[in-house]
């Protein structure tokens, strides 16, 4: 890769690992239902309008019923699950949890027949398992009900990104991802509408909580998927997968930083087996695409 496409995955990365901060800030003052809801519908809005000014505007209206469908299953419920989960957990817990997508998105596509199910896949899937329970055992945080059931949301996240990974492959293989990107999010802004309705806070947000939240829209919504959509279209799905591995470490870098979040050995340790086990995962999920890119 050239270095401005080295520079564009490593800024992608890092925005999409300050989500997991600005969703902590946020989500408190406003609530998981409300905060995605705007989420989705104002990073929906910015990229039609985006793609608008490129002459590029999508046809949703053939397609809503899938788009409802992908944004249920990768936007709407695995964002609120990962907000409400942020209620209890830190920024840099969620963000390496969040890290296991791969690895569910690889067993649903065995599951469906849409690949297969190698060792490598079943020892990284394994790993995964182990990773996560170092990385909450070697956790300051107190090991109590309320964090192993906010811990387990973020789990349920990754698989239904998972599932809406494998979604997507099956029904948006080809499309324009721009236009695919709108009407998730569009579809999801719509699923969300109202249960974040209902749960509208009653206290007016603070300002930290409401720049967190259009930090959120801005920068690690809108702002990013036009990042990936550069990477996407100049060095293509197997090279830009790999922002899998920044993730996770930039939100527990941006939570050390700006929450004074504890990080220990043992949580770095769960970290390392997690993305080892992704690395598992990816390496067999994408050689064939890697020999075709060459």
């Amino acid at each position: 890769m050239k270095p401005i496409h080295v520079g564009a995955l490593v800024l992608l990365g890092a925005i999409w690992g300050a989500s997991f901060l600005f969703i902590r800030v946020a989500v408190h003052d406003f609530g998981p239902m409300p905060l995605m809801f705007m989420r989705v519908t104002l990073g929906g809005l910015v990229l039609l309008a985006y793609a608008t000014f490129l002459r590029q505007t999508p046809d949703l209206g053939s397609r809503w019923r899938k788009f409802l469908i992908m944004g249920s299953l990768n936007a709407a419920i695995p964002f609120v699950l990962i907000a409400w989960s942020e209620l209890t957990i830190n920024a840099s817990l969620a963000a390496i949890i969040n890290s296991m997508t791969p690895l569910f998105t690889a067993v649903i596509a065995a599951f469906l027949g849409n690949e297969d199910l190698t060792w490598q896949k079943v020892s990284g899937v394994m790993l995964g398992i182990i990773g996560v329970s170092v990385l909450v055992g070697g956790s300051p945080m107190e090991l109590n009900q309320e964090v192993i059931v906010a811990v387990l949301a973020s789990v349920v996240a990754a698989l239904f990104y998972g599932i809406g990974a494998n979604y997507a492959s099956r029904h948006f293989t080809g499309k324009h991802p721009l236009h695919t990107s709108i009407g998730q999010l569009l579809g999801a802004s719509l699923i969300l509408l109202i249960p974040a309705g209902a749960t509208i806070p009653s206290a007016t947000p603070s300002t930290a909580a409401i720049i967190a939240m259009l930090a959120l829209v801005l920068v690690s919504t809108t702002f990013a998927y036009m990042l990936y959509f550069f990477l996407l279209n100049n060095v293509g799905p197997t090279r830009t997968v790999s922002v899998t591995f920044l993730v996770p470490v930039f939100g527990t870098i941006w939570g050390i930083i700006f929450l004074d979040e504890t990080f220990n050995m043992s949580m770095l340790l769960g970290m390392a087996i997690i993305l080892t086990s992704v690395g598992l995962v990816i390496g067999t999920r994408y050689r064939k695409a890697k020999v075709v890119e060459a």
